[in-house]
């Protein structure tokens, strides 16, 4: 058997293991617990928390929103990145509501056989996920000012 040609060097039969939007806070052990794999060597996450300031303002506070098809969205491209990096599992959730600083916003995971694809599958997760799902940002800034960020 060639090193490539075991099943733990392959993605997953069904990787995508947690997809979700929740107004309800965020867990990234949850998440960590829903990508673990023996098979997998790697295991990247990435946490997105709301900061205290954007663009040179300070922010107080801010809401997400998202279109009814943003969880779809998001099992899309978890689908794309499980066809191009061989996951062993996948899991991605997005807070929506009105947060804090602190807050966490966004958890997402992949393990894979090795780190190098982890890191990658876990970036391009990330990345498609804020350019691509139907999910806005409102921000209310210290001056009192506000605005609103689109997700794509």
């Amino acid at each position: 058997m060639a090193p490539n040609d075991h099943p733990g060097e392959q993605a997953a039969q069904d990787p995508i293991k947690l997809i979700g939007i929740r107004e309800t806070p965020l867990s990234v052990d949850e998440v960590f617990r829903a990508v673990g794999d023996d098979a997998a060597g790697g295991t990247a996450l990435f946490v997105g928390t709301v900061r205290n300031h954007d663009g040179g303002a300070g922010v107080d506070e801010l809401g997400y929103s998202c279109h009814p098809s943003a969880e779809a969205e998001m099992r899309r491209i978890a689908e794309k990145v499980v066809a191009e990096y061989p996951v062993r599992a996948l899991a991605a959730v997005h807070r929506v509501g009105d947060l804090r600083v602190g807050d966490l916003a966004v958890v997402v995971g992949v393990s894979c056989p090795h780190r190098g694809e982890a890191f990658e599958a876990c970036r391009k997760l990330i990345d498609d996920l804020k350019h691509e799902v139907p999910i806005w940002k409102h921000q209310k800034f210290s001056d009192g000012t506000e605005e609103w960020v689109g997700a794509c």
